[in-house]
Parts: structure tokens; C-alpha cells; sequence
């Protein structure tokens, strides 16, 4: 369908509104508890150690760990595999960035798509 021939009613709002806004910070509210109560406790333990948040930009779920030091940056590395998988229960397009501690280097992504599905992961 060509856009030019619908009406201005018709068309999506350009920018969010500031409910559509308030919803998304909803959804990601609701999305990081729910998301909490699917990990197990050793998952649990590793997550408090890190700044962690869910952001949705367009049709993309995110999973955002900022972690402040090696130990943790280490922990939570050897998790994704893990993470990934309770991620992938969110949403299929979902994806994990990781941040080190700055002195380490830059964040990085990683798609619940990326992972394996022969268990091993």
C-alpha cells in the first residue's frame, strides 16, 4: 500500500507521545520482573552485581548489563549463553549488550538468534 494515498488519520504519529512513552517504560518495567522471576538464583546473584535494564527501541527488545568491575564482566560473560535463552522467551528479536568496566573496552551485542539450538548452549 502507498502511503500518499492514505489520509493523515490514517498515518502513524511521527514521534512517540508522551503516553506512547509512559507504555514503553511500562513494558520494559514489566519485562525486567518478569525476566528477573524466569532466572534461577545463581543467575539472581550475578544480575545484582550489575546495572541491568530492558530498553525497546522499534520492534527490538534489549537487555542492557553494565558491569563496574572484571569479576562481574567475567561472571555475566560466562552466563550469555544462559541469558540468552530466557531472553529468547521475551521475544525472538531480542538481543543482550554488555558493558565492561571502561578500562576493558567497548560494549558489545549479541542476538537471541546467535545462540545454538542443540542444547549445548
Amino acid at each position: 500500500m502507498n502511503p500518499s494515498f492514505l489520509s493523515p488519520d490514517d498515518m502513524p504519529p511521527a514521534k512517540a507521545t508522551l503516553f506512547d512513552q509512559m507504555l514503553y517504560r511500562q513494558l520494559e518495567e514489566t519485562t525486567s520482573k518478569r525476566f528477573y522471576q524466569t532466572c534461577g538464583p545463581i543467575t539472581r546473584a550475578l544480575l545484582s552485581s550489575c546495572h541491568w535494564y530492558f530498553q525497546t527501541n522499534a520492534d527490538t527488545l534489549t537487555l542492557l548489563i553494565i558491569c563496574y568491575d572484571v569479576e562481574s564482566y567475567w561472571h555475566i560473560s560466562n552466563a550469555i549463553p544462559s541469558l540468552l535463552k530466557r531472553l529468547k522467551l521475551f521475544s525472538n528479536k531480542a538481543k543482550m549488550r554488555l558493558c565492561p568496566p571502561t578500562e576493558l573496552g567497548i560494549p558489545w551485542e549479541i542476538e537471541v538468534n546467535e545462540i545454538s539450538n542443540d542444547g549445548n548452549s
